[in-house]
């Protein structure tokens, strides 16, 4: 597997991070990777949505599951739990792949997002991410998503925001999968 760095987006105060191109039939996979994405809120969720090529509103009905793990700063509250409030089953909403990220100068997440197979016309399109964040309680918390965009249209964009405030800081990574 090699990956190909197609482009860099850096947050600064930024209601959104939008990709509205470069993601087309050239790979079979993209990963998105986030370096220290940093909510201006406490407790915003770091979530994401597409828009299916010729669409708007970044919309698209999603069926996803979640599952995380967490452990407090001292040391006496753990757990791995599925975590039901953060599936959709043909929702449309932005989908959370990070939850309660701190706002705290020392908090932030970081992970990897994959698309897989975006510009089919044959078929859904599934998604896994992988991200750890700080807590807005002070916990370490890796959350596991999984699921698919229900449209056979290829996806060509993707956005990325906090569930609350903007994405006061972070950069996100654009790579194709060859």
């Amino acid at each position: 597997m090699a990956l190909t760095l197609i482009s860099t987006h850096t947050a600064s105060a930024s209601a959104t991070l939008d990709i509205t191109s470069g993601i087309d039939s050239t790979y079979d996979s993209y990963e998105f990777h986030f370096v220290n994405m940093h909510p201006a809120t406490d407790a915003a969720e770091f979530t994401f949505q597409v828009n299916a090529a010729g669409q708007t509103g970044f919309n698209e009905v999603i069926t996803s599951t979640k599952i995380q793990s967490y452990h407090n700063e001292g040391d006496s509250d753990t757990a791995l739990s599925y975590a039901t409030s953060y599936d959709q089953a043909q929702g449309t909403a932005y989908q959370t792949i990070n939850t309660n990220g701190g706002f705290d100068n020392d908090q932030a997440c970081s992970g990897v997002l994959t698309l897989y197979d975006p510009s089919s016309t044959t078929y859904v399109k599934h998604f896994t991410s992988n991200m750890n964040g700080a807590h807005s309680a002070n916990y370490t918390i890796q959350g596991l998503v999984a699921g698919y965009i229900n449209v056979t249209s290829a996806i060509d964009e993707i956005s990325f925001a906090m569930s609350s405030g903007n994405i006061d800081a972070g950069t996100i990574k654009m790579f194709g999968v060859s």
